[in-house]
């Protein structure tokens, strides 16, 4: 429960930078669906998840990531979050961990992300796709909702 965004959120954010995408530049190259790679990931301290889809669109400016994770216990959850890429706060639905996330582009491939529960900072990372645009990477640190420090790598695949 304590990682699903990333971001993404993307984690939910964390694939490309700047202040935001122009239309102009096409698509973000985090667009897609994307299966977790449960061997080549690493949950520190874990455990590990059983499976994470994670799909993004992109409509303007805007990105839209939904996340579906079934964690160790089972438990299914599906996050949500529309963003840009402007270092701004977009809220998040799904998630008990964290209400908030802002994503901003470093580069063509990467962006960082903060993710926040009742404006604290429990999370924070970045997402990269793989120049071949076939690997996605997440990384993320943070602090659990029973205030356990974390620090994952997950690796998807581009389906």
């Amino acid at each position: 429960m304590r990682r699903l965004l990333v971001p993404a959120i993307l984690a939910i954010g964390s694939a490309t930078g700047g202040a935001a995408i122009s239309v102009a530049a096409g698509p973000d190259p985090v667009i897609g669906t994307w299966q977790l790679n449960v061997s080549k990931s690493t949950f520190k301290p874990g455990p590990a998840f059983k499976s994470q889809t994670r799909t993004y669109s992109q409509s303007g400016q805007s990105i839209t990531a939904v996340i579906k994770t079934v964690h160790a216990d089972g438990k299914e959850t599906t996050t949500q979050i529309t963003y840009q890429l402007d270092g701004k706060d977009y809220p998040v639905k799904g998630s008990p961990d964290v209400d908030s996330d802002s994503v901003k582009r470093v580069d063509s491939n990467t962006a960082n992300f903060t993710l926040k529960k009742a404006g604290k900072v429990v999370q924070s990372g970045s997402r990269t796709v793989s120049k071949d645009g076939k690997t996605l990477t997440v990384k993320s640190k943070g602090t659990s909702a029973n205030g356990e420090e974390f620090d994952d790598v997950l690796v998807f695949d581009k389906q």
